[in-house]
């Protein structure tokens, strides 16, 4: 393990340990990283244990963790981090986009997931986003998880309203509403990407389900996909 210089050492800066075990992508990463204003690289880890040596040296705020290391692997590394150091956030950043990695990963407790295809202002508004306690998801991570979640949507026993057409007394909106439903989207998602209320997403939703003889939202998922809208 390796440590950083001391040059932006200080207060109120997010304490990050990179993680991966080649040197010539740890190394340099470190040192970019290094250069905001509000990160400070604590360490440099070549594999699992040293990421637990560098936390358990602490203090740590966020660990950006490679998947595929000797030792211990990121996914295991990040289950060890979740249930001895709750406190520390997990950005993972691999070349594995793959269901497998992803739902490995996440499941396990990481916070953030990216490619390494990410730019160096990605990975940086990743791990602020972890220090704050949100979650990060890079676009391929989301449309993989999109396309699985509405693989599985397909494949449920269809419900006895799947094959009917929409009625025609839907609303423009309510037709919009039952689309993002289709696409994997939450209440408060579709009021964000809608510009409306959370509380108005649910009384379109309310008001749909009730046209439509719609039970659930993972009915409302089959409809969508049966009528063509996801």
């Amino acid at each position: 393990m390796s440590g950083t210089s001391e040059q932006n050492e200080g207060p109120g800066r997010l304490k990050v340990v990179v993680a991966d075990d080649q040197a010539a992508v740890r190394e340099p990463l470190a040192a970019v990283l290094g250069l905001a204003e509000d990160i400070e690289v604590v360490a440099a880890a070549a594999d699992g244990g040293e990421v637990l040596a560098a936390v358990a040296a602490g203090p740590v705020d966020v660990v950006l963790m490679d998947l595929r290391m000797p030792v211990m692997d990121g996914i295991e590394t990040t289950r060890r981090l979740t249930e001895e150091h709750p406190e520390v956030a997990v950005v993972v950043l691999t070349t594995f986009a793959d269901d497998e990695s992803i739902l490995g990963a996440l499941g396990a407790g990481a916070r953030g997931y990216l490619t390494k295809n990410a730019g160096r202002q990605d990975i940086t508004r990743a791990i602020r986003a972890a220090g704050a306690g949100q979650s990060v998801l890079d676009r391929e991570v989301q449309d993989r998880l999109l396309a699985t979640a509405r693989a599985k949507a397909a494949a449920l026993a269809p419900s006895d309203t799947a094959g009917q057409p929409l009625p025609d007394d839907l609303t423009p909106r309510e037709r919009e509403v039952l689309t993002l439903i289709g696409q994997g989207l939450s209440n408060r998602g579709i009021a964000e990407k809608l510009f409306i209320s959370e509380a108005t997403v649910k009384t379109h939703i309310n008001n749909l389900f009730a046209k439509t003889h719609i039970r659930d939202r993972a009915d409302a998922v089959r409809r969508a996909i049966a009528a063509g809208l996801a």
